[in-house]
């Protein structure tokens, strides 16, 4: 137990083909995945009542992730090709991602159906729910459930985020890893405009997870990831900024903690900004994430944060949906609402650690020996 502290504290994290991870980039995708976990926590407490709200743009933390899987993936996979196709590569990307999405449908398929607080607002002909189950067990669209608004992936709203991660990963094998660093940045501009236009249209960027805003989710990914490649291919060319991970989490956290604008003159200014913080701050922050050493002291803390941002993001949500039932009951004080709001960030901490621990890690290593057994 000792020795795997010391670890932790003292060495490195690794890809498969040993290469050192960006620690502090590391750390802030545990950042960032911690604001959402907190945002959804605290919406829900307040019942999304906008004036109680703390972290107004939490979801741009989504396009965050978008950024920085573009920037890593192009680290991991770009010098590979010589010796690895296109099949291959995919099935490295399911077998890193695709487990704890089965795990996260899982919950929120017995988030549905055991949820003690719903009543009847969610006694819906099983077999609508098993359709939709099947479907998120792919990470695919389902149709609306009940007590579920109209997200698209109604056990595990945040699945929808991992929908489109798989289709930003099937472009770059297809299209973008071929494409010279040029071609990329021009794709990104005019994605950036199209960013731009759309946020400026519904007055805020978090758009993408229900029916009526699905044309946005591609949009969100493709500015962010796009960027995010170009940025690692043309690393060597960026600024040397260094600030760490406690600084640039702070950044993050003071962007997305900023009040909503208002409209003026008809220009919807909450949507300027977010596409802003998106455009220029994101890609700032990978740049210095990227030159930047945790330190020995915080390394290890990069390292956990790192380790836990993707099981928290994807398994939080089942949990908040019987949260949401018991707040929605209105039987609780406000001080006892409080407390066990509270009480629930170790709680999904712990169930984060758990996933990752003894389903993530065991289940990955043994499709990773099975797929290198195959060649």
């Amino acid at each position: 137990m000792t020795e795997i502290a010391e670890t932790l504290a003292t060495a490195p994290d690794r890809t498969a083909t040993g290469k050192e991870h960006f620690e502090v980039l590391d750390g802030l995708r545990g950042t960032a995945a911690l604001i959402v976990v907190l945002f959804h926590i605290q919406g829900i407490t307040v019942m999304w009542d906008g004036a109680k709200v703390v972290l107004h743009h939490a979801p741009l933390a989504v396009d965050f992730f978008f950024a920085l899987s573009g920037f890593v993936i192009g680290y991991a996979y770009d010098d590979r090709w010589d010796r690895m196709g296109t099949g291959r590569f995919l099935a490295l990307r399911l077998i890193r991602l695709h487990p704890l999405v089965i795990l996260g449908a899982l919950l929120g398929l017995a988030s549905y159906l055991l949820d003690p607080f719903a009543g009847q607002a969610q006694a819906v002909p099983l077999a609508s729910v098993l359709g939709a189950f099947a479907l998120c067990l792919f990470a695919l669209p389902s149709w609306p459930l009940a007590n579920r608004w109209t997200d698209t992936h109604p056990l595990n709203g945040p699945i929808w985020t991992l929908f489109q991660e798989y289709i930003g990963n099937l472009a770059y094998a297809l299209v973008l890893r071929r494409l010279r660093a040029r071609w990329l940045a021009v794709l990104a501009v005019l994605s950036g405009g199209v960013l731009v236009t759309g946020a400026a249209m519904a007055g805020t960027l978090d758009q993408g997870s229900y029916w009526e805003t699905l044309w946005m989710a591609p949009v969100r990914l493709f500015f962010p990831f796009l960027t995010g490649l170009w940025l690692y291919r043309v690393r060597d060319r960026l600024p040397d900024i260094r600030l760490g991970w406690l600084p640039l989490s702070l950044v993050m956290l003071a962007a997305i903690a900023a009040p909503t604008m208002p409209v003026v003159h008809g220009v919807k200014l909450n949507g300027l900004y977010e596409a802003a913080v998106v455009i220029l701050l994101f890609p700032a922050i990978l740049i210095a994430g990227r030159h930047s050493e945790p330190g020995r002291g915080m390394l290890w803390l990069c390292k956990a944060s790192g380790r836990i941002s993707y099981p928290i993001y994807i398994t939080h949500f089942p949990f908040l949906y019987v949260w949401m039932n018991f707040v929605a009951n209105g039987k609780a004080s406000q001080a006892e609402l409080l407390a066990i709001g509270t009480a629930l960030v170790p709680f999904l901490l712990l169930v984060a650690w758990a996933a990752y621990r003894w389903w993530d890690l065991p289940i990955r290593a043994r499709l990773g020996n099975w797929l290198r057994a195959r060649g």
